[in-house]
């Protein structure tokens, strides 16, 4: 904790870009997918990345590889959907403690091999802990409101699960992202502070929501500032917004948060809105251009890239990043922390 917390007060610290954007380069088939290990499975795998962390994981190494050697200072693990909620879809439950251990391991020894090239960088592993595909607040059921396809505590037992696996396997922070319901992230602080507590470990903890659309809100219905109060029960790295929007539709909500947050705040946009395909066409300088504003506000504390980032978008963001200082982390006058 001490060497991460230092390092934020000294840098803009770079987060990675997109893993499944880079996936895709590889355009790895079925059979890929599958390797020899699951060839005989009996539901298709294709489309499941977090799996390639034991058919691919040269493949998954060499991702992290690049994204630090071009400046990141963070890498997260290939585990956006490692849970037995999501894993469900692939009757993959049964592999969630393996797909966590292994993701964080190939990518804590990247980060290990890089920081003795460099001490003077250290470098460092975020274990991502993604949303699931089922939301604790709303129903997915139109015509019955009051339905709830997941309970409080099925996530918390999913996510304590998630967070024990890639506590084992090496990761120096532990990353609620993409959180489009506030009460799922709840469920995975709840989870995390347990293990903390059973663990004796203060593990540092980011925490990083999603503002669905130009309403300027979650998709369960939170403004930044409700949804900064809502995580600041438990002390945290940082708090901040990556996902849906583009760099240049992200910056209000980021002032919200330097407004009021207490912690560091991150960031990591996508490359732009995606075009009428769902592909993001917006090239790194572009994008470097419209995060300049937010380090000439002083918004941030670290800085990555979402949906459509490469090595050469967090390439461009880590140059202009070294030329402002962090934001500083203070206690506001009104904070939300408690």
């Amino acid at each position: 904790m001490s060497k991460l917390e230092e390092q934020l007060q000294k840098n803009i610290l770079i987060l990675d870009g997109a893993m499944g954007t880079m996936l895709q380069e590889y355009k790895f088939s079925e059979e890929d997918f599958r390797g020899d290990r699951f060839k005989d499975w009996p539901v298709s795998v294709q489309g499941n990345n977090d799996l390639l962390s034991l058919t691919q994981p040269e493949a998954i190494a060499t991702i992290h590889r690049k994204y630090f050697e071009v400046g990141a200072d963070i890498v997260e693990t290939n585990t956006f959907s490692a849970t037995t909620i999501a894993m469900a879809d692939y009757k993959m439950e049964e592999l969630v403690d393996e797909l966590n251990y292994e993701s964080a391991r190939i990518a804590k020894e990247v980060a290990v091999t890089l920081t003795k090239e460099n001490p003077e960088k250290p470098r460092f592993v975020a274990g991502a802990i993604g949303p699931t595909n089922k939301t604790a607040s709303m129903s997915p059921d139109v015509n019955d409101p009051g339905f709830r396809a997941i309970s409080f505590e099925e996530l918390r037992v999913a996510y304590k699960q998630q967070a024990k696996a890639l506590i084992e396997g090496g990761v120096d922070i532990l990353l609620v992202e993409t959180v489009f319901d506030t009460l799922n992230a709840k469920a995975a602080l709840f989870a995390i502070d347990e293990l903390k507590e059973e663990l004796q470990l203060d593990i540092p903890i980011m925490v990083s929501g999603t503002i669905t659309d130009a309403s300027g809100r979650t998709l369960s219905g939170q403004t930044a500032e409700a949804f900064l109060i809502s995580v600041s029960h438990i002390p945290l790295l940082s708090v901040g917004f990556n996902c849906a929007l583009g760099a240049k539709q992200l910056t209000p909500h980021l002032e919200v948060l330097n407004r009021f947050a207490s912690s560091g705040v991150s960031a990591y946009p996508n490359a732009g809105l995606p075009n009428a395909f769902g592909e993001y066409d917006q090239d790194a300088e572009e994008m470097a251009a419209q995060i300049r504003e937010y380090l000439e506000k002083g918004l941030v504390n670290i800085l990555g890239g979402c949906c459509g980032t490469t090595p050469e978008h967090i390439k461009a963001i880590a140059e202009i990043a070294k030329e402002y200082d962090p934001r500083k982390i203070v206690k506001p006058e009104f904070s939300t922390a408690l």
